[in-house]
């Protein structure tokens, strides 16, 4: 049998936005439940710590050092720097193998006449925001289905408007699941909450809170998602798809604010004892918040500390439907199957970041060692996870033999690109 295949991508849900990890002000019953009949993980690796290279690494198998995209960049009047033609993607693979494929909510990869449109990219069918920049906004003045766009009645760009995206962006999730359960499905669900603008149709619970404006709204949008995520759960319910459907949620960055920022103060969003937050490669920013569930196959009520990263999951799904990944198809990853089926997390070299956001940063982990390089001439740091998760403590000088390790890995580990030059 070949399984559903569900991915759900948060925009910028942290950690410690979520109750199952810590969040005490902010409801989240949904994913707590989710948490509580499947796996939820605290050392799930984003791809980095900015939208676009994030989800190029989740959807290729690349890690940064040898993705096509390593930062978000614009191209006018609309859209990101496209995926190249030949770069694969797992949907190309799924689809291939008989599924269904959806992306819903957010693509920020190639406008559709560019080569990295999501449908030539292997998804019959896209719905939402092409462009991260247009996905700032709560209240668009129009949308895509497929690569039609159309208008949104009630909103005129200059003041918030009547049609609040995320309504239709769910609406269409739960019609597409119905329209196709009967075949096997790759659904990408890529939820722009709790990202950009503070902007919410109903503060529901937290109308009458004491807090910022700014607080109540960010608190609504996280239960909006947790609540939509409930939709789709009830839905597979409903259809008696639970037990054939794996359903992965993560947020595709760690931390986004500081913790001295009106957010970050409240909802201790940047907690849990990491350093750093979005457009950084400390734990904060990179460890997000991800849970699996699978009644029957993923182990029930797990709280796991192995370590994984997005660019594993082209090879979990291509597993699990039963497939190889085709010769074209280069991957840094490693299957989580057995991972997600009680085992350990598979053994690997190192992971790999970095980022051009302004200077070039680079970060790498072997074992439990992780180091930090935060521009072209900085000074490697160097920490032991292990004993210092919040890497509190650099260990470069006092530790030569990792300290040259991690020189060398930062250095073999990327393959150089005119687009990402570390200077």
């Amino acid at each position: 049998m070949k399984p559903n295949i569900i991915f759900i991508l948060s925009d910028d849900l942290a950690q410690g936005d979520v109750g199952c990890y810590g969040q005490k002000l902010i409801q989240t019953p949904h994913l707590d439940k989710m948490a509580a009949e499947g796996t939820r993980f605290t050392q799930a690796f984003c791809g980095t710590s900015v939208c676009a290279p994030s989800r190029t690494s989740l959807m290729t198998g690349l890690h940064t050092g040898h993705s096509p995209i390593r930062a978000n960049r614009e191209l006018q009047p609309e859209g990101q720097m496209p995926l190249p033609a030949q770069t694969r993607t797992i949907a190309q693979v799924l689809k291939s193998a008989g599924y269904a494929t959806a992306c819903i909510g957010k693509w920020g990869m190639g406008m559709f006449d560019t080569t990295g449109s999501p449908l030539k990219k292997g998804f019959d069918h896209f719905f939402g925001y092409n462009c991260q920049r247009h996905a700032h906004s709560y209240f668009p003045t129009y949308l895509y289905n497929n690569d039609q766009r159309f208008e949104l009645a009630g909103n005129d760009g200059k003041t918030i408007g009547k049609t609040y995206a995320q309504n239709l962006i769910a609406d269409e999730t739960l019609r597409w699941v119905r329209e196709h359960k009967d075949q096997p499905f790759f659904l990408f669900y890529s939820i722009t909450l709790p990202h950009g603008r503070a902007e919410i149709d109903d503060l529901g619970i937290y109308k009458d809170k004491p807090w910022t404006n700014l607080q109540n709204t960010y608190a609504a949008q996280v239960t909006r998602l947790d609540s939509d995520i409930g939709r789709l759960l009830a839905l597979l319910k409903e259809l008696k798809l639970d037990e054939k459907t794996l359903v992965i949620v993560a947020g595709d960055n760690g931390s986004s604010y500081a913790p001295s920022s009106e957010i970050g103060r409240l909802f201790e969003q940047a907690a849990n004892g990491l350093r750093g937050f979005k457009r950084g490669l400390y734990e904060g920013a990179l460890r997000q918040a991800a849970i699996a569930r699978w009644p029957g196959v993923v182990t029930s009520g797990r709280v796991s500390s192995e370590p994984w990263a997005f660019w594993d999951f082209p090879a979990t799904a291509a597993e699990l439907a039963g497939v190889k990944l085709p010769k074209d198809f280069v991957t840094d990853g490693k299957s989580l199957v057995s991972l997600l089926r009680g085992g350990k997390a598979p053994k690997r070299d190192y992971f790999y970041w970095e980022l051009h956001e302004g200077k070039p940063i680079q970060a790498v982990r072997f074992g439990n060692w992780k180091a930090i390089k935060n521009g072209p001439s900085a000074a490697i740091e160097l920490y032991d996870l292990g004993k210092d998760p919040g890497e509190r403590t650099n260990l470069a000088r006092q530790r030569p033999q990792e300290h040259a390790k991690a020189e060398t890995l930062l250095q073999t580990a990327r393959v150089a690109d005119p687009n990402w030059p570390l200077q």
